[in-house]
């Protein structure tokens, strides 16, 4: 496993949108500093999960679904934290992983819901199932920016 952040998002609150950011604080057991889940003021924040706490995919599956439905999502679009290149998200359920500082553990697919679809496009439904990314949890809290790699955490001592 060997990839790179692309993009990082993150939103004040629900449905406003997305901000780019030249790096994040990820805190253990919260998330992104800045970001709505982190605040609870996210749109599912009533049903705070760990997995609410990073959500990341692939900018090659962005392309793909662009590709596909004519579309021009931009990578901020899909409302996900951390966009990524190179790396296969869906085999990281339940893998620990490495990103920029922190230590990240996938938790489950992030795929769409009908309120992304009600901000997007009803095609985002049929066209990012098992596509739309990973929900993951702060193991290790750090920074990151895009450009940072994302690999297997080091070894334990």
């Amino acid at each position: 496993m060997k990839g790179n952040v692309v993009a990082i998002y993150a939103a004040p609150t629900a449905e406003a949108p997305m901000q780019a950011l030249a790096e994040a604080h990820l805190e253990a057991g919260r998330g992104i500093v800045g970001d709505r889940y982190y605040a609870g003021a996210g749109t599912f924040s009533s049903v705070a999960k760990p997995d609410h706490e990073v959500t990341l995919i692939e900018s090659e599956e962005i392309d793909s679904f662009n590709r596909r439905t004519g579309l021009s999502l931009t990578y901020d679009r899909p409302r996900r934290n951390v966009v990524t290149r190179g790396v296969q998200l869906n085999e990281l359920v339940g893998v620990r992983f490495q990103v920029g500082q922190a230590i990240l553990e996938g938790m489950r697919l992030c795929e769409p819901c009908a309120h992304l679809a009600r901000l997007l496009s009803p095609e985002v439904l049929p066209g990012l199932v098992k596509r739309g990314g990973l929900r993951a949890r702060v193991i290790d809290g750090g920074t990151i920016k895009p450009s940072d790699t994302i690999g297997p955490p080091p070894p334990r001592s």
